[in-house]
């Protein structure tokens, strides 16, 4: 049996990814249950049918040893992948602990180290002491993209060649002609030209350095923005494009666990974070035929628009930067067939492949 170790299953890109991988896990007929935290979020009711949800009931990380190890005893299960840090090294250490011969998998997803950037020195230290200590006596240790290899190797010193790098499993949106109802009129008239940005609205994603960009844009482009997610900044953005004049010219509609139709919907993607694992929203995008223009942030974008063949790219921060590129990309012409191909070199079936290697490394020799 193959165990997936989370928080939670509210929407997010590791959370995502996760119910990704075990549906590919599930129709290759491997046998996969997932270990929340607390047994909570929208991405529950997506698991495939067959998959068991077992609750810790831990609502902190200090809380999580006991019914850890509980499980890791009871269950035994064959493979255990643990996502997200701390979670990558309290199951190394629970595994120690439990004397359990349950092959831990780490998965590393974003930059720790800008993750966890304006945490103070005590925390830092915590961070790199956990990944020095516990990192080693995993199975085997995953990351995202070459970016947070490099940076989750540099903060435990370890070697960069003991993690693996796999790119995380994106399904290819189905091609849609028609645009949907719904979608329509979230968007309200079609005048203008459109611009869609997914996330969680929080610190990471910069959407205030977005809608500035948006206003200069709005110069030389009749245009309308969706923000599509929710999170703490939700008013604090919506205050930002008040502020900045532009409130009429920003949707906002919340957050979606199916972002495929509004994508289809828009004629440009924008991701403006200050720091990434990977993105999975721009192989979202890229997968619709949608172009994209993406801060050239740590650590995915650039890995996977091939360092600006596959769309634009601009340093962090520059407001100016973004909606110069913004404009560049409405005015130009693009081959929607080679950004769909792209896209699908990071599909869920070879992802799977790179996990079942690292999984069952005996099999698979």
């Amino acid at each position: 049996m193959i165990s997936i170790l989370l928080p939670n299953l509210r929407i997010g890109g590791a959370e995502r990814v996760s119910v990704d991988l075990a549906r590919e896990l599930v129709r290759r007929g491997h046998s996969v249950e997932f270990i929340l935290m607390q047994a909570q979020g929208e991405l529950i009711s997506e698991l495939p049918r067959g998959v068991e949800v077992v609750d810790l009931n831990a609502r902190h990380y200090r809380n999580l040893l006991a019914p850890l190890s509980a499980y890791l005893r009871s269950r035994s299960p064959t493979v255990l992948i643990a996502n997200i840090w701390p979670l990558t090294s309290a199951a190394v250490f629970t595994k120690l602990l439990a004397r359990s011969r349950t092959r831990i998998v780490t998965v590393d997803h974003c930059s720790l180290s800008a993750q966890y950037s304006n945490h103070g020195l005590l925390h830092r230290m915590g961070l790199r002491a956990s990944i020095a200590m516990f990192y080693p006596h995993a199975n085997a240790r995953i990351a995202v993209s070459h970016g947070v290899a490099r940076d989750s190797s540099a903060l435990g010193f370890l070697k960069c060649e003991s993690f693996d790098v796999v790119y995380n499993p994106v399904p290819l949106a189905q091609v849609r002609n028609e645009p949907e109802e719904r979608v329509e009129k979230l968007w309200g008239d079609r005048k203008g030209r459109r611009i869609i940005t997914v996330g969680t609205l929080k610190r990471q994603k910069n959407h205030a350095l977005l809608i500035r960009a948006f206003r200069r844009l709005l110069d030389v482009f009749d245009a309308k923005l969706m923000i599509l997610g929710a999170g703490d900044l939700f008013e604090a953005t919506a205050e930002l494009a008040r502020a900045e004049g532009v409130s009429d010219k920003v949707v906002m509609p919340g957050a979606t666990s199916n972002p495929t139709p509004f994508y289809h919907s828009a004629d440009l993607f924008v991701l403006s974070s200050d720091y990434e694992g990977f993105g999975n929203v721009v192989v979202e995008a890229l997968g619709c035929g949608l172009p994209v223009v993406s801060t050239n942030c740590p650590s995915g974008p650039a890995e996977i628009l091939e360092n600006g063949r596959y769309g634009r790219l601009v340093p962090v921060g520059d407001a100016d930067a973004l909606a110069e590129a913004m404009a560049e990309a409405l005015e130009a012409k693009h081959d929607r067939e080679a950004l769909r191909r792209r896209a699908a070199e990071f599909s869920p079936e070879h992802a799977t492949d790179q996990y079942l290697h690292l999984l069952f490394p005996a099999c698979s020799n």
